[in-house]
């Protein structure tokens, strides 16, 4: 009998500090994409996963091929990756969101490129290869049916992740955020998995997952098929997160039916203070609400906490809005803020834009050894791209100070949930250490010492 076929899967961090072992831990939550090539995978071939971000990558351990998921902030790193196994004589192939958004350039490391989705792709890879016949680009005809999505989480054993299980009700997003890599990918569109494949994977979990995120782009885009979700998930008295637009509040019965369904907390992309800006972003479902006031009130009487995201370098950001976002964000009591730098992410409406107005600093910012996390890759109109980094470092420091932490875990609806309430000071702090960590953080390692090998 033959030996079985050897597929190794990598999960690439972004980068490391010349000389560091630690990893940014707020980075480390289970790879749901790694899970789902797993489960595709034929069952006679043998899989093995190793994840960048926490533990060495075995080269030396046999392997016939490696698959890796890049997305843009791991690029540089997984083209390393990829050059210590071919340099082996082991051939790599690549998927993920910058494989789809950038496939010639991905195509110069790697043997193979999936664009698109893998379900109905990827098994025929695999009989490519172990036949010998494997082809440079395998492209998904059509977005999939997500009926066999089901991740594979046995490749998490042995694992430190945090402790939140991750699960994919539905994936892309509908709306056409200028921005947003995520629509630009799937081209507006949005699947969703079959309702009863999401309840058994939550049932498969959660005894061992005491809070579940919904990792979904917008949980709501479809507000009635939302409610049947969240009515089926009642039952299974679990707590969860995940991410919707603001508009959600508009519907006081949907927001009822997810507090009821175990709902804790949401991330909401409120992006601006300045609704000049949110019609740049071409957000319209922000301006869909009366007031960001109005629908925060909505949210708090069903309990749900916050986590605001904010993003800076727009047209007609000042250094005023910076104080204006934090004071709006502490006001509100929210559970986490995130507030950040405006990224051109290749492909996007966005970055086409700032190239046609010859605005951008980096050709291609992900792979410049110049270029570092928390840069500005372009040049804002109204700040320098030094100012806009120095004052969002600024406001995380404020929003994430003691005096912060212990006023924001004060507010009633963070202290809503005695589980929510215990981990709010955990969390919080994590993000308060992080914010010097993951500043200027390299792309790539530091100190490889290697050369990329492009394809001949």
């Amino acid at each position: 009998m033959s030996d079985p076929y050897r597929l190794t899967l990598v999960h690439p961090c972004i980068g490391r500090r010349a000389g560091q072992r630690d990893y940014v831990r707020t980075w480390q939550m289970e790879p749901l994409p790694a899970a789902v090539i797993a489960a595709l995978t034929p069952a006679d071939v043998e899989v093995r996963f190793h994840d960048d971000r926490m533990e060495q990558i075995p080269y030396e351990e046999p392997t016939d091929l490696v698959g890796i998921s890049v997305e843009t902030y791991t690029a540089r790193r997984a083209y390393q990756i990829a050059s210590e196994y071919r340099r082996r004589g082991v051939p790599v192939v690549m998927g993920g969101f910058h494989a789809s958004l950038c496939p010639e350039e991905v195509a110069r490391y790697a043997e193979s490129v999936v664009v698109g989705e893998a379900e109905d792709v990827w098994a025929g890879l695999i009989d490519d290869y172990r036949s010998g016949r494997p082809r440079r680009l395998y492209r998904a005809p059509a977005r999939p049916s997500l009926e066999r999505s089901t991740p594979d989480r046995r490749i998490f054993q042995g694992k430190r992740y945090l402790p939140v299980g991750l699960i994919e009700a539905g994936r892309g997003c509908p709306f056409q955020c200028e921005f947003c890599a995520v629509q630009t990918v799937f081209q507006r569109t949005q699947t969703c998995r079959p309702l009863e494949a999401i309840l058994a994977e939550v049932r498969a979990i959660k005894d061992r997952s005491r809070l579940i995120f919904f990792v979904d782009d917008n949980i709501i885009s479809h507000p009635g098929q939302a409610k049947d979700f969240f009515r089926a998930l009642a039952p299974e008295r679990i707590r969860w997160v995940s991410q919707a637009s603001i508009n959600v509040a508009r519907d006081e019965e949907l927001v009822r039916l997810m507090a009821a369904s175990g709902c804790k907390a949401l991330l909401v992309g409120f992006e601006s203070l300045d609704p000049a800006n949110v019609a740049a972003m071409d957000k319209g479902i922000n301006s869909a609400v009366a007031s960001y006031e109005d629908a925060l009130a909505v949210l708090r009487r069903h309990r749900i906490t916050l986590y605001g995201t904010f993003v800076f370098g727009y047209d007609r950001d000042t250094p005023a809005l910076f104080d204006r976002t934090l004071e709006f964000s502490q006001r509100h009591g929210f559970f986490l803020t995130g507030f950040n730098h405006l990224t051109p992410f290749p492909g996007t409406a966005l970055y086409r834009r700032l190239e046609a107005e010859g605005r951008l600093l980096y050709k291609e910012w992900w792979l410049d050894e110049t270029y570092s996390y928390n840069k500005l890759p372009f040049r804002p109109l109204g700040m320098d791209p030094e100012e806009v980094h120095r004052r969002c470092v600024d406001v995380r420091r404020r929003f994430y100070s003691l005096a912060s932490i212990l006023r924001r875990g004060l507010d009633p609806v963070n202290r809503a949930d005695p589980f929510m309430f215990r981990n709010f000071f955990l969390i919080n702090n994590l993000h308060r250490m992080d914010i010097g960590q993951r500043d200027c953080y390299p792309l790539g390692l530091a100190d490889w010492g290697g050369k990329l090998l492009e394809a001949a």
